[in-house]
């Protein structure tokens, strides 16, 4: 008998037990419901098309956050460690001491409705209601100075907020020659520009 003939077995019957776990079904859990699906797909992109309706100002927001987030990111945003910070640090991101906030690092202002819908508050995920979650981001942005008080957001105009760090990001992939302002590739893979003569 041949060592081959002698290993067949084995090699058959590892290879149906691998068959077996590559198999579609364990006979356990099962398939999520259209209802389920659609409750997980609440992902609101850059573009904001997922918004649903509802409005809310920085005066609403003020009184939900005081209820519901001051806890954990103190009454005006500056968080606490180590809860992350939601107000300070616009322009310092590329200074020598960065100061990442919602508000400083954020590009899209729909990130910041995407996550307080989904994840805020903690052990309550998921409560806040649109009018609520709208409310509550024009607090975040009004705190950073980046709308007033009294500006409404809602799925139009939250999509035209301009974050301070909109053109902080580099591409994907990324360029392979630098824009006319450079503000796309990393200095370090770039000639630096020849420094100005001395004003005489």
């Amino acid at each position: 008998m041949s060592k081959f003939s002698f290993l067949l077995p084995g090699i058959i019957f590892l290879a149906f037990g691998a068959a077996q776990a590559q198999s579609p079904t364990y006979k356990m859990g099962r398939a999520p419901t259209a209802a389920e699906l659609r409750a997980w797909d609440n992902v609101v992109g850059s573009d904001g098309k997922e918004l649903p309706n509802g409005s809310g100002t920085a005066v609403e927001g003020a009184k939900i956050y005081a209820a519901k987030c001051a806890v954990c990111h103190g009454a005006n945003g500056e968080s606490p460690s180590p809860n992350p910070r939601l107000v300070g640090g616009v322009g310092t991101l590329s200074s020598g001491n960065p100061t990442r906030s919602s508000g400083s690092i954020v590009p899209f202002a729909t990130t910041i409705w995407d996550f307080t819908n989904r994840a805020m508050p903690v052990g309550a995920a998921g409560t806040l209601t649109p009018n609520e979650v709208y409310a509550v981001t024009a607090f975040i942005l009004f705190k950073n100075g980046i709308i007033k008080e009294t500006e409404v957001l809602d799925k139009k105009s939250l999509v035209e907020v301009q974050m301070p760090n909109r053109n902080g990001f580099y591409p994907d992939p990324p360029q392979t020659t630098p824009d006319k302002i450079r503000s796309w590739l990393p200095y370090w893979n770039q000639a630096k520009p020849a420094a100005k003569p001395a004003a005489k």
